[in-house]
């Protein structure tokens, strides 16, 4: 499924156009807030080509799609013209949220688009600190201090890109919340606020009232208030002034009353909050040591699986702002590595070859940071592996409090970044980054994977209802294993488990006696299910789509009632493969995960209606 195919499913599947009021994506997630949840079809989206993982977590939608994430998300906000969501909610009432899934979201809305920044400042960070440290170029010189002030731009002028975020999340005029986060920003402020240890003096009078001087630069909290503010006084100012004067005045009176509010009351507020913060985590770990960071790493990984570990970003920058370093990155680096050791031993441990290829490249991917392959691709397949990773991490967390770890720089937290971490001594951090690897890997060894070969899936049988499906081969041609097949969807088992079939005749034929449950206004791909409930999808070729309906002649309609034999589907194979498309037709049962396994029965060779798979049920 290309990408534009793949956004305007999302789109339907979530409920429409309508039904969504904010969305915005991470590394590997889009995610949606959703005006009804009830109008989403999870399971659809759970199963969507493409789609790793569906869930709602946190007060929001969260589609796992992996590194491609980006160009979906251009792709719905293109295709569907979602540039700014509407957040009304219409005569629909919506079930009611807890006020920590409020927070939550809203703090993940604020802080998720700021993640290109955040991660890129931090990595350059980190490669200031490996060509000064290996002696490359002299860190007086200027290369050097401008790759300096690249690094730290986002922090310095963390209001400004706060303001942007915040303003989008509560809907309100991004650029009077820019003009508010001026106002914290401005010399009038902060050279004053630098100069009170000379000067003696800490505040300005407006109208008898005192206006504190605090060093806004890199704080968190005060424009997230202010904005906050904003949104409820816009609203209120546009809503009493006269529509023709609206445009002169709106503008005028909202800043006349915002800003003296922000720099009187909302800012100091905010600035007080952030250092309470900071002196809260310090005395934790300074108290707890060992245990509270042990605590964070074992259920780091899980906050990750909730899409609930954006919840902590504004305590680590809060940190990194006011002390230059924070105590709770640490824990997100042991977390990473150690799900990169799970699936390193997943690929170790497992016969499967679709599944040691997906271990070992997501163990990679983990190791440089991005987990979400590793974890729901491989380690939460097995179960054991995710764990054996949560204590490995818990157990290299505490080890990094006890020599006093800390991240100095917010970046993608793998090895590329081990450079912005430092400890007692940073040999420390070195060991404890190959201990949560080993540990895990050692842990994931010694407890094992219960895997479903041959041999125990008909001892597996027992443990369920006994039966035994065949499915039946849909087309003529020569077999293959989906690892084979140029798309990762398939070859990496995310769509489901089956096999690829080379076609030698331009025939699709039904598996067995069911239903058509899908079939694509482009012809190139059928989803069926048969009487006893086994899913599955049929793919002509690999990026056929693009032919839209081309070359490909439908012989049946959605919903209709088939038999074993009937033909579905007939396809030129030559004219297809003359556009330079690649014919190979993954076979995939998408509901693999309803059956004890799945697997193949037939020989290289195969023509209609010989055995292709059997199912364990």
């Amino acid at each position: 499924m290309n990408i534009n195919n793949m956004a305007r499913e999302i789109v339907n599947l979530v409920g429409g156009i309508k039904n969504i009021s904010d969305i915005t994506h991470c590394a590997t997630r889009l995610r949606l807030v959703l005006k009804d949840n009830e109008k989403a079809d999870i399971k659809k989206l759970d199963q969507l080509e493409g789609v790793l993982k569906a869930q709602y977590k946190g007060g929001q939608m969260q589609i796992v799609i992996g590194g491609k994430v980006g160009k979906v998300y251009a792709a719905v906000i293109k295709t569907e013209g979602l540039n700014r969501m509407d957040s009304s909610t219409g005569n629909k009432k919506i079930k009611e949220k807890n006020p920590l899934t409020t927070v939550i979201e809203t703090i993940a809305g604020i802080f998720v688009p700021l993640l290109p920044p955040l991660v890129g400042c931090g990595m350059i960070t980190a490669f200031v600190v490996i060509v000064t440290n290996l002696g490359w170029v002299d860190p007086s010189s200027g290369f050097v201090e401008i790759l300096r002030m690249i690094g730290n731009l986002i922090f310095y002028f963390m209001p400004f890109f706060l303001a942007v975020s915040a303003a989008r999340k509560f809907n309100t005029n991004e650029f009077l919340a820019i003009a508010l986060a001026g106002a914290y920003m401005h010399p009038a402020i902060l050279d004053d606020a630098k100069a009170i240890s000379t000067t003696g003096i800490d505040m300005i009078s407006f109208l008898g009232l005192p206006i504190l001087l605090v060093q806004y630069s890199s704080s968190v909290i005060p424009i997230i208030l202010s904005v906050w503010i904003l949104s409820y006084v816009y609203r209120f100012v546009d809503r009493v002034i006269p529509e023709f004067l609206q445009v002169l005045l709106t503008p005028m009176i909202v800043l006349f009353i915002m800003v003296p509010l922000q720099l009187i009351v909302l800012g100091p507020i905010g600035s007080y909050i952030g250092n309470w913060l900071v002196d809260g985590i310090d005395f934790l770990f300074a108290t707890t040591g060992i245990f509270a960071g042990a605590i964070l790493g074992f259920f780091r990984p899980i906050l990750v699986m909730f899409g609930m570990h954006y919840s902590i970003m504004p305590m680590q920058i809060q940190q990194l702002s006011a002390t230059g370093a924070s105590v709770l990155l640490p824990s997100a680096l042991a977390a990473n590595l150690a799900q990169a050791g799970s699936a390193f031993a997943v690929f170790y441990l497992t016969k499967d070859k679709t599944m040691k290829s997906a271990a070992g490249s997501s163990a990679i991917t983990a190791a440089f940071g991005i987990t979400e392959p590793a974890i729901y691709g491989v380690n939460l397949k097995y179960k054991r592996p995710f764990f054996a990773a949560c204590a490995s991490a818990g157990l290299v967390s505490g080890f990094f409090s006890l020599v006093n770890a800390r991240g100095t720089a917010l970046a993608l937290p793998g090895i590329l970044a081990l450079p912005t971490y430092e400890a007692n001594n940073f040999i420390f951090m070195v060991i404890g980054l190959v201990m949560a690897v080993v540990l895990a890997f050692v842990f994931t060894v010694v407890i094992g994977i219960k895997e479903d070969n041959i041999s125990n899936q008909v001892i597996g049988i027992n443990k369920g209802n006994g039966k035994q499906l065949v499915i039946k081969s849909p087309l003529k041609g020569i077999v293959k294993d989906l690892l084979e097949v140029d798309d990762k969807t398939f070859s990496q088992n995310i769509v489901g488990k089956g096999v690829a079939i080379v076609p030698e005749e331009g025939k699709v034929y039904a598996p067995f006696d069911g239903e058509v449950l899908s079939l694509f206004n482009t012809k190139h791909a059928i989803g069926l299910k048969s009487n006893d409930g086994v899913e599955v999808l049929i793919h002509i070729g690999i990026d056929t789509v693009n032919l839209a309906g081309k070359h490909f002649v439908t012989k049946v309609e959605k919903n209709q009632k088939i038999n074993k034999g009937d033909l579905l589907i007939e396809f030129d194979i030559n004219e297809i493969q003359k556009e330079g498309y690649d014919t190979i037709t993954p076979i995939v049962i998408t509901n693999s995960g309803d059956y004890l396994d799945v697997i193949r029965v037939s020989g290289d060779n195969i023509t209609y209606n010989e055995d292709l798979l059997k199912i364990f049920a």
